[in-house]
């Protein structure tokens, strides 16, 4: 009788065991799968305004001291999260660009 109830338990232990670590496997797998469109979405909005940024203040040939360092924060955001491309040819306009005062 004994064996029966610690046969039926290791069972019990084994499927919930099972279960549970692979509704953690669940969880995290769909947590990386929001993280990484979470980043995707990111760059795409850094992307964006890194473009305008630089459509304005090539445009003037000169930016603000300011809007430099915004464009240095989101450009190096932007290289974070994979960004390449066409900004970084972006970043050396601007880091030409006169700054104005």
């Amino acid at each position: 009788m004994n064996e029966i109830v610690i046969v039926t338990v290791q069972t019990l232990l084994t499927a919930f065991s099972t279960a549970f670590f692979g509704y953690i496997t669940w969880l995290l797998k769909d947590d990386r799968k929001k993280k990484k469109a979470e980043a995707e979405g990111i760059r795409c909005l850094l992307k964006v305004k890194l473009i305008e940024y630089h459509d304005k203040y090539a445009l003037k040939n000169e930016i603000p001291s300011y809007a430099l360092e915004n464009w240095n924060n989101m450009f190096t955001a932007y290289q974070n999260l994979g960004g390449n491309g066409v900004v970084k040819q972006m970043d050396k306009e601007i880091q030409s660009l006169k700054i104005a005062c």
